[in-house]
């Protein structure tokens, strides 16, 4: 009875039944529930420690991590039973959508080790068949992509609206001394840029976060020189609400043949797309989509 007892105070909290019904699905890690529950890894492995005396969740070491999962306590039926955590479900769904393109599990609990086998590895490779360009970086974020992009790029104009996300931006930068990186403060509707000045312009899971993404095309239209592209990736239509009080979504993504028309309403010819992540029970779908400035602009 004292033990029953015990573990039921431990279950009347709610961050502690989130993370259970995240560790009855799969296996997880401290720093991959921090991602997905927002709660900081202090305060996860505070809660792990009172579900484990608990018996209510069980550890394994495997290759330097502890992975953590629900145990067989007949008390988690009732966690099982209680509706709610779609948020954290979607959230549970990118964390394996990462794994898996990071080439951690190859389908099975068992990790696939491929030596030299990288995501950044093969970008930077294929930065070696395009030509020196003038590229636009739109809603850069922490810079990640601004950081590779410069790799073989003739210079790179990072914008993004926010100061602290350029500031963490510029710290990237001059840690793996990437060079030829502008940082410009500005909305993507309102780029600080001349017409016709970049042959690139990169809007990577930025366009839902704009007022009006048409604005934003049409921007990128006037800044790209005659015969430029225009690349878009961002989000496939969904229904997780949860992303626009979390972070900041405007849109909650956009419909293949919608964005295409915005694209081309935007100026932009020889527009195509495609899904480019997908993942089963995924709620976060990737599409990818380009399209061409004509080098022969159209005259009123």
């Amino acid at each position: 009875m004292t033990d029953l007892a015990a573990r039921f105070r431990v279950l009347g909290d709610g961050a502690r039944l989130r993370i259970l019904r995240l560790l009855q699905v799969e296996r997880l890690n401290v720093s991959e529930l921090t991602a997905i529950l927002g709660i900081a890894q202090s305060g996860i492995s505070r809660h792990l420690k009172l579900l484990k005396e608990a018996g209510l969740v069980e550890e394994a070491r495997d290759r330097g991590f502890a992975w953590f999962r629900a145990s067989a306590a007949p008390e988690l039926e009732l966690v099982r039973r209680e509706p709610g955590g779609d948020g954290d479900r979607a959230r549970l769904q990118e964390i394996l959508r990462h794994r898996q393109e990071e080439f951690r599990e190859s389908g099975t609990e068992e990790r696939q080790l491929v030596p030299g086998r990288s995501w950044s590895a093969w970008a930077r490779a294929l930065g070696h068949l395009l030509p020196p360009l003038a590229v636009a970086d739109l809603g850069c974020g922490e810079g990640y992509l601004a950081v590779e992009l410069s790799r073989w790029a003739k210079r790179v104009v990072a914008v993004d609206r926010s100061k602290r996300m350029l500031a963490k931006a510029a710290t990237l930068a001059r840690r793996r001394k990437a060079k030829g990186i502008v940082f410009r403060r500005g909305e993507i509707e309102r780029v600080p840029l001349p017409d016709r000045t970049v042959d690139l312009v990169l809007l990577s899971q930025s366009l839902h976060h704009a007022q009006e993404p048409s604005r934003a095309l049409a921007e990128a239209h006037r800044i790209l020189v005659p015969g430029g592209t225009i690349l878009v990736l961002d989000l496939r239509a969904h229904r997780e609400e949860w992303v626009r009080e979390r972070l900041g979504d405007l849109w909650l993504g956009f419909r293949e043949t919608g964005l295409r028309g915005m694209i081309r309403r935007a100026g932009f010819e020889q527009v195509r797309s495609e899904i480019g992540a997908r993942r089963r029970g995924d709620p976060f779908k990737v599409i990818v989509a380009s399209g061409r400035k004509p080098s022969n602009p159209k005259r009123n």
